[in-house]
């Protein structure tokens, strides 16, 4: 069962004492973020946009910071907007939440370093820098030993470099015996899917490798590219560091498995941990690989000094070769199911958001690896207007009905309203909410997920009066096979 403990507020009251943090970001994630400032007794800005107006992180917003804690931007990308509205309201600290200037190290510097500084909730600016570049977290990671995917480990400006790169990885393939050798183009400054194409021959290489470059260039203002090798197969794991502003004490929440996805990448069901060597049989020592991703993300974290939460991505291959993929250096969408499986002290009532804030602000992790455990399966279902039967296009109209069974074994993040219709904004990503999970094991977190699947109603029409279109009936059916590599 899943069981939280009151939050012991006054053990952060002297260190927390005049903050207010203003909360950079919209819809569910600027809800848990509110939740948060409510548990640790910190007041909140909370932002919105003319198109967010009916959005229920508003009701969120009134109903934990009354109504002068809100304040209209024109856009949640204006970061002169956001600065202002931080020195009106008197804010001390921005909470960027995930996506936005979540990533942007450039942002982060200018929030602490302007005449009226303020503290950046998320790493520092540096680190920001450092592992946000995939180039420089290669570099990084080799140095320490920890395996990344073959291919180059600088940004490629030289388009010749770049074709005598790419023939030697198919070169390479070739003698693996791989019968259809790919060559991945990313732009090296993307992230999160974005910039990413393959080639499958020398023929398109140097095209592919143009459209990269100048999207790279157009989006990021960097035309760096790197050349990796394609890897098939593979299941995508994640292991959540959280460490405080010394940088010297990084403890892991476990990992998770994120594999099953779009076609364009986006994640759509994570569970945590990230393989189940319990119950289900693995062509390697499943225990051993999570414990090798865990000891290498946390040398990495080490070295680097990582100073709040962050998430090391990893790709393993069939046969249990881990190869890092990137560094997130923020929140991530999925946190939660982490949280929900972990025990701090003996405590279930681990929230990463809460933990993210209080060391942003300077308070001490306050606990060791040897104080965190673990406990059962975690199951994040991404609740998304889309039609998944046509390239998960995402789906235009309005929600009448959002309503579930409330469990002691489930929690529902959403910014949608339970009380009213709400039309979803086209400016922004049709997702509607997050439910997760939890079981004593692989089987009962299953069971109980397809439950409250088949139980939720959600409901709606688009302007022609069609119904509406979502991806529930794509997470039943992932749901069956879950964790099986």
């Amino acid at each position: 069962m899943l069981r939280k403990k009151p939050y012991p507020k006054e053990k952060f009251d002297v260190s927390l004492d005049g903050q207010k943090i203003l909360i950079a970001n919209r819809g569910e994630i600027a809800v848990r973020i509110m939740e948060a400032c409510s548990d640790l007794g910190l007041p909140f800005v909370a932002l919105y946009t003319k198109e967010d107006s009916r959005s229920g992180h508003l009701d969120v917003a009134r109903r934990l910071g009354g109504e002068k804690s809100l304040y209209r931007i024109h856009n949640y990308l204006d970061a002169g907007d956001i600065l202002s509205v931080a020195d009106e309201s008197g804010a001390t600290a921005i909470h960027p939440g995930y996506g936005f200037f979540s990533e942007n190290y450039r942002f982060a510097r200018r929030v602490v370093q302007r005449d009226r500084p303020m503290t950046f909730i998320g790493p520092s600016w540096e680190v920001i820098r450092d592992l946000g570049d995939k180039i420089n977290t290669k570099r990084i990671a080799r140095t320490l030993g920890v395996p990344t995917v073959p291919g180059s480990d600088r940004a490629i400006y030289d388009e010749l470099e770049a074709e005598a790169i790419a023939e030697s990885l198919f070169e390479f393939q070739a003698k693996m015996g791989i019968s259809r050798p790919v060559v991945l183009v990313k732009a090296s400054a993307g992230g999160g899917g974005m910039g990413i194409d393959e080639c499958e021959d020398m023929a398109r290489f140097r095209q592919t490798y143009r459209r990269i470059r100048n999207y790279s260039l157009r989006t990021f203002n960097d035309e760096g590219v790197l050349i990796e090798q394609r890897v098939f197969n593979f299941n995508h794991l994640e292991v959540q560091i959280v460490s405080d502003r010394s940088g010297t004490n990084p403890v892991h929440f476990g990992t998770r498995n994120c594999s099953v996805q779009s076609p364009g990448l986006q994640k759509r069901i994570e569970v945590a941990p990230g393989f189940w060597p319990q119950g289900l049989t693995y062509g390697f020592d499943a225990q051993k690989l999570l414990d090798d991703i865990t000891r290498y993300s946390l040398s990495i974290a080490k070295e680097i000094k990582y100073d709040n939460v962050g998430t090391w991505e990893w790709i393993v291959t069939p046969n249990g070769d881990p190869f890092l993929m990137e560094v997130n250096t923020r929140i991530q969408v999925e946190n939660g199911v982490s949280a929900c499986i972990g025990s701090v002290n003996g405590n279930p009532d681990v929230n990463l958001i809460r933990e993210q804030i209080r060391t942003g602000l300077g308070e001490p992790l306050g606990y060791t690896q040897d104080d965190v455990s673990f406990g059962g399966v975690g199951i994040e279902y991404r609740l998304i207007a889309e039609d998944t039967t046509n390239g998960f296009t995402p789906w235009v109209g309005r929600i009448e009905e959002l309503k579930w069974q409330k469990r002691d074994w489930l929690t529902v993040h959403t910014h949608v309203p339970t009380d009213r219709a709400y039309q979803i904004p086209t400016e922004y990503d049709p997702n509607l909410a997050l439910a997760i999970i939890w079981g004593k094991d692989l089987e009962e977190a299953k069971a109980r997920g397809l439950e409250f699947l088949r139980d939720l109603q959600l409901n709606g029409s688009d302007s022609a009066g069609e119904a509406m279109k979502s991806n529930i009936s794509f997470l039943i059916e992932k749901t069956e096979n879950l964790l099986v590599f």
